[in-house]
């Protein structure tokens, strides 16, 4: 008999997440004065409206040296397919925005590959989220 994995609920129609990190340093227009921080989420959120994935954000990701920091997480169908989330530093032009915005509508790690510009920004998570995604 196949092994075969029972998705239920939410985890089987999950999209593509981003996490952005508005902590202490991302999203400051304090400490990055030449970014407009607003109009990132804003449009974040709107692209993800328009192509169906997620935008939420959350208090300091760690990575405050490599600031603004966004986690493209996979779908449910991007996890099933090998894709593992992906931690995009240094994202504070329009240019990197954009580049997250058509990975993220084309369907994320796993489904689609990520712009090459984009991919010169993936970062390492810190070690206690690494720590926490093998449990």
């Amino acid at each position: 008999m196949p092994n075969r994995t029972l998705l239920i609920g939410a985890a089987r129609e999950r999209p593509c997440t981003l996490v952005v990190c508005r902590g202490c340093c991302c999203g400051d227009p304090g400490k990055h004065p030449g970014t407009d921080h607003a109009w990132q989420l804003e449009r974040l959120r709107a692209a993800g409206a328009e192509h169906g994935f997620q935008v939420r954000t959350t208090d300091c990701l760690g990575p405050c040296d490599q600031a603004n920091v966004i986690v493209v997480q996979p779908s449910a169908a991007g996890r099933r397919a090998g894709g593992r989330p992906a931690w995009v530093g240094f994202a504070m032009d329009d240019d990197s925005t954009e580049d997250v915005v058509r990975w993220a509508a084309a369907g994320g790690p796993g489904l689609a590959e990520p712009p090459v510009t984009l991919e010169l920004q993936f970062i390492r998570p810190p070690r206690d989220a690494r720590v926490r995604s093998r449990r």
